[in-house]
């Protein structure tokens, strides 16, 4: 029976992580495992809890948590050959929706138990990003989401959108795909292995974790009403024929732009310049 490592976030989904651990924990019992929880009192705790049991050896880590939970774990279990699995129980669920992971924890638990695939990650300067990297006005609503301590759920990336997007500017950006460089005025840019951002936005809708490349969508020069009306359409993956939204496929993705601020699955990467890179199986994933 392989040896299962738990990492719980309690404030994920503003308590849902908390709320499904009994039933996480039964699930695991059930299936015959012992799982040991590596939560700690702070994200750098857990951090250097996992640390730790993967450079022990640890077979598989479930996270029980959101995008940031899944952040937290990447840094640690990619490259290695330590299985993670994902409980989806926060507020956006962004990886979990674009790999097609269940959001009940009971069943997705069961999947978390079950056999792993090899699934591409992003790395970047300053770590692993498991789903998507973005600039501009999205990076904007979700530090602003971030810093929101009401509504609860996907809304909150809604409502951070509409209270940021007086601030809304565009910025000239020089994105070089594989050696080549395009440049443009944009609103936004998002650099994807998998679909999905801003608690269920498809903002590339063909990213594949499985096919070793990054998708780039970059959004051009659109003033706030005409912002508004894509993102209603971006929610549906229908925004990739607007005029003004390009998008770019490749291996190696390097962004220049004059100090842009740059997320990474809901959580700060830095600033620009930077590149990122699709490595094509990093992460062995239960799904």
């Amino acid at each position: 029976m392989a040896s299962v490592h738990l990492l719980i976030s309690p404030e994920a989904g503003r308590g849902r992580a908390a709320k499904a651990r009994d039933a996480v924990l039964e699930t695991m019992r059930a299936a015959g495992h012992s799982p040991v929880d590596l939560t700690g009192e702070t994200a750098a705790a857990s951090a250097a809890a996992a640390r730790a049991a993967v450079a022990d050896g640890a077979e598989r880590l479930v996270v029980v948590g959101g995008d940031g939970l899944v952040h937290l774990a990447l840094q640690t279990v990619a490259s290695t050959e330590t299985v993670l699995g994902v409980v989806p129980v926060g507020t956006g669920n962004d990886f979990a929706r674009g790999l097609g992971l269940p959001d009940d924890p009971v069943e997705a638990t069961r999947v978390a138990l079950g056999e792993p695939r090899p699934t591409d990650a992003i790395r970047s300067d300053a770590g692993w990003v498991a789903s998507v990297a973005t600039a501009g006005f999205s990076g904007d609503v979700n530090g602003r989401a971030n810093r929101l301590r009401f509504p609860r759920g996907p809304s909150r990336y809604t409502v951070a959108t509409l209270l940021e997007l007086p601030t809304l500017r565009v910025r000239p950006v020089a994105v070089t795909v594989d050696g080549t460089t395009h440049e443009f005025d944009a609103a936004l840019l998002a650099v994807a292995n998998t679909g999905w951002f801003g608690g269920g936005m498809q903002i590339s809708p063909d990213a594949d974790p499985d096919d070793g490349r990054l998708d780039v969508t970059v959004v051009g020069a659109v003033g706030r009403v005409e912002l508004l009306r894509f993102f209603r359409l971006v929610f549906g993956g229908r925004h990739m024929t607007h005029p003004k939204v390009h998008g770019l496929q490749g291996r190696q993705i390097t962004i220049e732009a004059d100090d842009l601020a740059l997320w990474g699955d809901g959580e700060t990467l830095g600033r620009t310049p930077s590149t990122l890179e699709a490595v094509p199986g990093a992460l062995r994933l239960a799904r």
